[in-house]
């Protein structure tokens, strides 16, 4: 079972915000004036496209990247106090994550566009890590689309030895079209929930399987998971 993060679990795109304009800055030298959207994308991704967007000349190379990269969690980690104050869970977050934990033979972990560490601090402010895998997700610490980092975990995390998960077996819970179509490519079935600004309609014709209206009822997130995976 794979989770997006942002916006689908949690809200913290005010905290987001400011560490992306803080590392941004310190890197390039230049304000980053416009945004993109995070939808699907990965922080790697989003860099390069910043660049673009904002008309800074960078050579496309992992060494400035692996600057913002680091820039970016040290300007996140000195907001970690403002995760509560400027964001939220979203509802029914937590409950939803205990009743899938407590399926049988289900690993829960995320895919996230985030890099591990800013990751990792965002579900611990929220008491949300104990019920996932986290050694075992998928980050935007790594030059990789979403639908690779699908993939890669669906084929390692039953670990050494263990069997690999099929594709009918996975899958990837998220609010964004984006991440919809990444989870096809990268081989899980797709389950939307509605916490975001992306009408049913647009994520069932991005090829979601089910469409859940939010996580407060976590029976109906389980019969989601179970219907989609014994078809």
């Amino acid at each position: 079972m794979l989770w997006n993060i942002d916006l689908t679990l949690l809200d913290v795109g005010q905290v987001m915000r400011a560490a992306y304009a803080e590392a941004f800055e310190k890197v390039t030298g230049e304000p980053l004036v416009y945004l993109t959207s995070s939808a699907g994308r990965t922080d790697s991704e989003m860099f390069f496209e910043f660049c673009a967007r904002n008309y800074v000349d960078v050579e496309p190379d992992t060494s400035i990247l692996g600057e913002f990269l680091d820039a970016l969690e040290e300007s996140f980690g000195r907001r970690s106090e403002e995760l509560l104050s400027k964001g939220r869970a979203m509802p029914g977050a937590a409950a939803s994550l205990a009743a899938v934990a407590s399926m049988p033979d289900t690993v829960q972990t995320v895919v996230s566009g985030s890099t591990r560490a800013n990751a990792t601090a965002k579900l611990v402010a929220f008491g949300l890590d104990p019920y996932l895998d986290l050694s075992i997700g998928g980050y935007g610490s790594v030059n990789y689309p979403k639908s690779s980092l699908i993939q890669s975990i669906r084929l390692h995390a039953a670990g050494e030895g263990g069997r690999a998960y099929t594709e009918e077996e996975t899958v990837f819970v998220t609010d964004s079209a984006p991440d919809v179509r990444a989870a096809l490519i990268g081989g899980a079935v797709p389950v939307a929930v509605l916490s975001g600004s992306v009408t049913e309609g647009q994520l069932r014709g991005a090829g979601a399987v089910a469409v859940l209206p939010d996580l407060t009822d976590p029976r109906a997130v389980m019969t989601a998971v179970h219907q989609v995976t014994s078809r």
